[in-house]
């Protein structure tokens, strides 16, 4: 008996050691705390100031498609030059610690896509477009190419006439 209750002991140990080692862990690209509006409008001044449009993904530390987003632009060179060459970034945080409600009620409620959810901005802080990203997903991930043809479609110099005759 006292054998078992060992086991059981030991077997709890591991596992709440291994938990509360998870949660320390836990990654932090959005910042609850932060001035999505403020942001937005810097990102909007140096995108109009270097030819390029405005990218912003919504969502939260505790969602985990958007932390895997994150860490595939992350650990893909050619997507995260794609990403810096044509657009300035912005995290937007959703959470229960901050809502975000007044910047995303401008944006035309983007959460209703569900997260993340992608967002492009000319210059002059337009809203030129609102991306559901399931639709960027393949397999039990974001597609690289999708993803890749979407910044493409979306940058300055798709949006020229003169480069859509």
């Amino acid at each position: 008996m006292k054998r078992i209750a060992l086991i059981l002991f030991a077997f709890v140990a591991i596992s709440t050691s291994g938990f509360a080692q998870a949660a320390k862990e836990a990654v932090k690209i959005y910042n609850p705390s932060a001035n999505a509006q403020a942001d937005i409008d810097a990102a909007v001044s140096k995108a109009k100031k270097e030819g390029k449009h405005v990218f912003i993904q919504v969502g939260g530390n505790w969602c985990s498609w958007c932390i895997a987003f994150h860490n595939l632009v992350d650990s893909t060179p050619e997507l995260k030059a794609v990403l810096n060459d044509n657009y300035e970034t912005v995290l937007v945080n959703y959470s229960k610690e901050n809502k975000n409600e007044a910047v995303l009620a401008k944006l035309n409620y983007p959460g209703r896509f569900g997260f993340p959810v992608f967002l492009i901005l000319d210059g002059d802080g337009k809203l030129l477009h609102t991306q559901n990203s399931a639709y960027l997903e393949e397999g039990k991930g974001h597609s690289v190419k999708k993803v890749t043809e979407f910044l493409k479609n979306w940058n300055v110099a798709a949006l020229k006439p003169e480069n859509n005759k």
